[in-house]
């Protein structure tokens, strides 16, 4: 995929997302401060403004790094800065490409995981948004063909999404509640997983080339 596709798929899939903001509210009260429906509208709507200004020949690596600063300045959250870093973390995968293939949006996530990894002191089975992410990953790296990739990527994250319900959150407000968060949802793995979602959903035919 070339940069103005992945914009226009990016905005599009953003556009599609922010249809889950109740659920991720809804989820986000049970566990956390309530916020990450608004987290991620917000977040959307800004990306979605910037990258309507990017020039065409915007290479994959600074698309994502704009995406990652307008996400970042939309709010203060800590969800926001997590993936934002995330965001530029995967942007260096594709410095110098000016195509990205599925295999390459696979070490994208990856890189992305390790840094939320990283920054936000957690490991999988802590559940966080960084149990959806690495299997995703895992299936997008493996994949034959993006639209393989992208959906063997969503039943990877759904599968942890359900998976993960039985565990005693770990890190951030969802640690607070300790024992009381075991068969609760992660918020923060469903908003990747719904993203995934809106991606298949809002542009299909636009998802990353092998």
């Amino acid at each position: 995929m070339r940069a103005p596709d992945m914009n226009a798929a990016v905005r599009s899939s953003l556009a599609e997302l922010v249809g889950y903001a109740d659920e991720l509210r809804d989820l986000d009260q049970a566990l956390g401060d309530g916020d990450l429906g608004i987290t991620i509208s917000l977040g959307a709507e800004a990306v979605i403004a910037a990258l309507e200004q990017l020039p065409e020949d915007t290479s994959p690596s600074l698309l994502a790094r704009e995406c990652a600063k307008a996400f970042a300045n939309a709010n203060p959250s800590t969800m926001a800065a997590l993936v934002a870093g995330g965001l530029l973390a995967g942007s260096k995968v594709w410095t110098d490409r000016d195509e990205v293939d599925v295999a390459d949006a696979g070490r994208f996530v990856r890189a992305a995981g390790e840094n939320i990894a990283q920054r936000g002191k957690t490991q999988l089975g802590d559940k966080t948004i960084l149990d959806a992410i690495m299997p995703a990953a895992d299936a997008l790296e493996a994949a034959a063909d993006a639209g393989a990739g992208l959906e063997a990527a969503i039943q990877a994250a759904g599968r942890a999404v359900v998976d993960t319900r039985g565990l005693q959150s770990r890190r951030g407000r969802a640690s607070w509640l300790q024992e009381r968060s075991i068969g609760l949802q992660d918020p923060g793995a469903t908003a990747f997983w719904r993203f995934l979602e809106s991606w298949h959903a809002a542009s299909p035919a636009t998802t990353p080339h092998s």
